[in-house]
């Protein structure tokens, strides 16, 4: 891990851009914005909203261990029932006993995220333009820290061929961030292979973040890996070790966003984004310039990944061309690509694996370009409430569906029929009972379906 002497040179508050911070006795501080950052594990936490983020981070973990409690109710209730065959007691039970350890793992290895403190009510607008995405929870990637620090090694070791691979015959990296690094193993493994002087390996999930913390330390955790699919019984909840001998000088965990970086222009020589650019929710060459700020004159941005666009609006979801020109158009020379196939997520307890066809390319920054503005997570109609809330084609598709939906539900009283309530619908004029009846048993259809579906650890 590199010193506080080290990083503070690289090192720039992310609400302001001010450089350098100074170091407190409780972590980081920016004398321009008077904000403090903290420190979790010994890492600095350079959120643009520190409090507000991790309270965030701390209620979807609190939300997590509840519902790993539940899961263990729920199979105590299956087990309650009579005449259960004896391989599918248990089953049950090796499920429950591992939903109750895994709760105690969580809570323990995320202890220090459970030591702050609420979120500061001054923190309350830079938090919801800031937010962490909703559809990245706190254990989205779990699956990733097992694939890292357990079985994963057949991929782990291609990753880094493939990268080596782009980088070619260029001079070795001294000073590296790799950001959204998951649970680190890449991170570790490249700064390993290239002997880097100093590497900042950054993401902005506190559980992979610990995680990887203590993989660099050389510390052993075990964990419960739930596979998707298990192939026997046994693997329906197996109990991981993970483990890993301490890192190489100059490896350094920090938890931030990728779309606010915390760090001074021209800090790195090289930036590698693995599985980044293609899942940030921000237009592709705005990611771009913002890696071009944080590189060197001569430095290079290394892209890992699908390269597999998922943006609401079309235009964003940009192919392999389309993303090499975008490269180019944000100030770096043409990319040197590498294509090839890897397994993928192919844990020896699940049936569910798979190889994934990569695109690694390495693009050396040739001039600076102009800067985006700050990412915002949320338009300022919701953050501040002082203006209209506009009436978008979404919200007006939703405002439909969300009154026949209400309507329907409150024509579940246990006494109407499906044909009652198709009846009540053509009294209301919202369509006719020809058209009622199939709406409301697909309707119907979908919430008992939802009822009975199995939740998953």
């Amino acid at each position: 891990m590199q010193t506080d002497a080290d990083l503070k040179p690289h090192l720039a508050c992310p609400r302001c851009d001010l450089t350098p911070l100074d170091r407190s006795a409780s972590g980081w501080h920016c004398g321009s914005c008077r904000v403090d950052f903290p420190v979790l594990d010994g890492m600095a936490c350079l959120y643009s909203a520190p409090s507000a983020a991790l309270g965030e981070w701390r209620g979807r973990l609190h939300a997590e261990l509840r519902r790993l409690q539940q899961d263990a109710k729920l199979l105590d209730a299956a087990l309650a029932q009579g005449a259960l065959a004896p391989l599918t007691k248990r089953r049950l039970e090796l499920r429950r006993d591992a939903a109750r350890v895994h709760h105690d793992e969580l809570r323990d290895l995320l202890a220090p995220l459970l030591a702050g403190h609420p979120a500061a009510g001054a923190e309350t607008y830079l938090a919801l333009r800031t937010r962490p995405p909703t559809d990245q929870g706190l254990t989205t990637y779990y699956s990733n820290v097992h694939r890292d620090w357990c079985w994963g090694d057949e991929e782990n070791r291609r990753s880094v061929e493939l990268i080596s691979e782009a980088f070619a015959a260029r001079e070795r990296p001294q000073h590296m961030l790799v950001l959204g690094c998951g649970a680190g193993r890449l991170a570790r493994d490249l700064h390993e292979h290239f002997g880097c002087r100093s590497t900042v390996a950054m993401d902005f999930n506190p559980l992979l973040m610990l995680i990887a913390a203590r993989m660099f330390r050389g510390e052993t955790l075990r964990l419960h890996e739930f596979p998707i699919a298990p192939k026997r019984m046994a693997d329906q909840a197996v109990a991981r070790t993970l483990e890993a001998s301490p890192a190489a000088p100059g490896l350094t965990p920090l938890l931030g966003d990728a779309l606010r970086p915390p760090f001074a222009p021209g800090s790195f020589d090289t930036v590698v984004t693995p599985w980044v650019l293609d899942i940030l929710p921000d237009a592709p060459a705005h990611i771009a310039a913002r890696i071009n700020r944080l590189l060197q004159p001569d430095g290079r941005w290394i892209s890992f990944g699908s390269l597999s666009f998922s943006h609401a609006d079309p235009a964003l979801c940009l192919s392999l061309e389309e993303t090499l020109a975008m490269v180019e158009a944000a100030g770096f020379a043409a990319p040197d690509v590498v294509e090839a196939e890897i397994p993928y997520m192919c844990s020896p307890a699940s049936r569910h694996g798979r190889r994934e066809q990569l695109v690694t390319f390495c693009a050396d920054r040739i001039k600076e370009i102009p800067q985006p503005e700050r990412h915002t997570a949320l338009p300022d109609w919701i953050v501040t409430g002082r203006q209209p809330v506009p009436v978008l084609p979404h919200f007006q598709m939703q405002m439909l569906t969300s009154r026949v939906h209400l309507f329907i539900m409150s024509l579940i009283d246990g006494k109407r029929t499906l044909e009652d309530m198709a009846q009540l619908m053509e009294a209301q004029q919202l369509m006719s009972r020809a058209e009622a009846e199939p709406a409301i048993r697909t309707f119907l259809e979908r919430l008992y379906e939802d009822s009975q579906r199995e939740k998953r650890f």
